[in-house]
């Protein structure tokens, strides 16, 4: 495990990272409280993308959880079903939608504990809503955040609790609005899981990481196979 960041060395960490992108955005495509939570918990171990092609036609028609019991499981399913493990997320966003209606007057609660309560809704799933939706200072830690905490030595931990309790103690509370999608991004495009870009990485002189690549990946070319005679 890599030394622990200092004080000093975390208040320029995300210094640099405000600089970059001062007002960083969830890549997921929503457009209220409740079309985010349903993004979310779509999201669950599978990319944005895969869940903003889907959810892109499907927001624009149902956009409230009456809509959503209206269109009904099976249409739901249909209409996410290039997203994985999309017949057991079709189930939750369905049961969530009827207890947002019955317990909540149709809409998303600020509480942790309320958020928690819905199907397929985890701990993870409430940060992000409530961060985003609500503007409350959560750490929502995925793979990327969960990577880039240990290996930098921002926040070292065994399990993701761990780390999102370290996050919530060392990051600066004039940060935490914006740390978790800092993070995120800084996981996703440039502390990349096989092979980090650490020759141009703006953290990489506080980084505590043993391990840094010292060159950059190299693409591969694409080959380019000729016609043969046959098929002209």
């Amino acid at each position: 495990m890599p030394k622990l960041m200092t004080a000093a060395e975390i208040e320029s960490f995300f210094a640099r990272l405000q600089k970059i992108d001062p007002h960083p955005k969830t890549e997921l495509e929503y457009n209220s409280p409740y079309t985010l939570l349903v993004a979310v918990a779509l999201s669950a171990q599978a990319t944005d993308k895969s869940v903003n092609k889907a959810t892109g036609p499907l927001f624009k028609a149902v956009d409230t959880p009456e809509k959503m019991l209206a269109l009904g499981e099976a249409n739901l399913a249909e209409a996410i079903k290039t997203i994985g493990l999309y017949k057991g997320k079709a189930k939750n966003v369905i049961a969530l939608s009827k207890i947002l209606i019955e317990q909540h007057g149709g809409k998303v609660p600020d509480d942790r504990a309320a958020l928690e309560a819905l199907p397929g809704v985890g701990r993870k799933t409430a940060n992000v809503v409530l961060n985003v939706a609500f503007g409350q200072p959560t750490m929502a830690v995925d793979t990327h955040i969960f990577r880039v905490s240990n290996r930098t030595g921002l926040a070292p931990g065994k399990n993701v609790l761990d780390v999102e309790m370290g996050l919530l103690k060392r990051v600066p509370q004039k940060y935490m609005d914006h740390a978790h999608h800092w993070l995120i991004l800084h996981g996703r495009y440039t502390c990349v899981a096989r092979k980090p870009l650490c020759p141009t990485c703006v953290e990489r002189d506080l980084c505590h990481f043993p391990d840094k690549t010292k060159e950059l990946p190299v693409e591969k070319p694409k080959l380019k196979l000729k016609k043969s005679s046959a098929s002209r």
